[in-house]
């Protein structure tokens, strides 16, 4: 079986977001398990169909802690674990096994509670002491963004890039948003505010950074054939890729070239598509330098041309390149980890969702290719997909 065979034969049947923003309440199985219901209820199908489950960092025993949530007995388990790109790698693992025959509705879920416990700690991390990070905490960096902040120094003094250029990425961010009912920050935006929200690491201002909400967000796979039963409009996985260079930023081969070029070589030959026609695109915004790069890393634009590429609304509504159009991490939320909610979006946008809730505003006129890419760590992980509609 070929890799293409692999993530051909597959599909997202259901998608769905638990309650967003500060949800107190609940604890993050709970919001998980929210999640996960609603997207069942969007396939068409109930938890007695699952026989595939797949999570991450809900706990330090995650996968069985949601089975038993769900009440559910799933023959097969994974819950990889490598940042905000593990939702994507699990689309990728979901894919394999289906086509494997070992589970035939895989439901991918995850939910975070960090605002209500007033932490941008991650629930389950714990460092390791034989990690390279061990030679960098001396210098007592702020993590993750004195990493980010690194990056961004770099490509500003790399390429000429400004602060100005990056505060274009949470200004589009927020138009998005501000046409999304659920987001967390919709209130206009100005490059002028950005820059004059408080330095937190320099180069990277307060509105350069991601939000801290709480939530969850949930996917449902299944094979094409029994995709094509239900009620939503399959929306297939043609490729996929992913890859790892480093743990410790001071290992990193390259601050601005990332492995996330690799993933995206091998989820578009797998796809065999090419950037130029992919309608849609979804980036993991944990910081507004990670777009820049990404859109480079990715293969829309070369090397130190994301600044310009990105001018003039384009990445905002109206403009031709859409990207982040739920509002991303900056604007709509950012449970913990982000990398769920861009395949919720690449598929609303590709099924039309939209457009027949009455939002015309907010769909991606005849959008047939979908690019997500989540990233883990500080670029250390990388999972890219490409999602398609006939």
């Amino acid at each position: 079986m070929t890799a293409a065979q692999v993530a051909g034969g597959t599909a997202i049947v259901g998608v769905a977001e638990s309650d967003l923003g500060a949800v107190p309440n609940k604890t993050a199985t709970e919001l998980a398990a929210q999640a996960a219901v609603r997207a069942l209820d969007d396939a068409g199908l109930t938890l007695n169909d699952v026989d595939g489950l797949f999570t991450a960092n809900l706990s330090r025993f995650s996968i069985t802690q949601l089975a038993e949530n769900l009440a559910i007995y799933p023959s097969y388990l994974d819950c990889t674990m490598t940042g905000g790109s593990s939702f994507e790698m699990h689309l990728g693992h979901a894919a394999a096994a289906i086509r494997s025959g070992l589970c035939e509705v895989a439901l991918i879920a995850y939910g975070s509670v960090q605002r209500s416990r007033k932490s941008r700690n991650i629930a389950g991390f714990n460092e390791s002491g034989t990690s390279a990070a061990l030679y960098e905490n001396v210098y007592a960096p702020l993590f993750p963004i004195s990493f980010y902040a690194m990056v961004a120094q770099r490509y500003m003094h790399e390429y000429g890039a400004t602060s100005e250029d990056l505060a274009q990425v949470a200004v589009a961010a927020r138009r998005w948003a501000a046409l999304n009912p659920k987001a967390f920050k919709r209130g206009p935006l100005t490059v002028a505010e950005v820059l004059a929200s408080p330095l937190v690491s320099s180069p990277l201002h307060g509105l350069d950074c991601c939000l801290v909400t709480d939530g969850g967000g949930a996917v449902v796979v299944t094979s094409m054939e029994r995709a094509k039963s239900l009620k939503q409009k399959p929306v297939a996985l043609l490729g996929h890729g992913e890859a790892t260079t480093h743990d410790a930023m001071s290992q990193a081969p390259d601050l601005l070239r990332h492995g996330s070029a690799d993933s995206a070589r091998r989820a578009f030959a797998m796809a065999g598509v090419k950037p130029a026609e992919i309608d849609v695109v979804q980036i993991y915004d944990a910081f507004t330098i990670n777009v820049l790069v990404g859109l480079e890393n990715l293969g829309f634009c070369g090397y130190g041309e994301a600044r310009d590429f990105i001018k003039d609304g384009r990445i905002a509504p109206g403009g031709d390149f859409p990207v982040n159009t739920q509002g991303g991490g900056l604007s709509y939320c950012h449970p913990g980890m982000f990398g769920i909610f861009l395949l919720i979006e690449a598929v609303r946008q590709l099924r039309g969702d939209y457009a027949t809730a009455g939002q015309p505003e907010r769909q991606v006129k005849d959008a047939r290719l979908a690019l997500c890419h989540g990233t883990g760590g500080v670029f250390s992980s990388h999972s890219t997909v490409i999602l398609g509609v006939h």
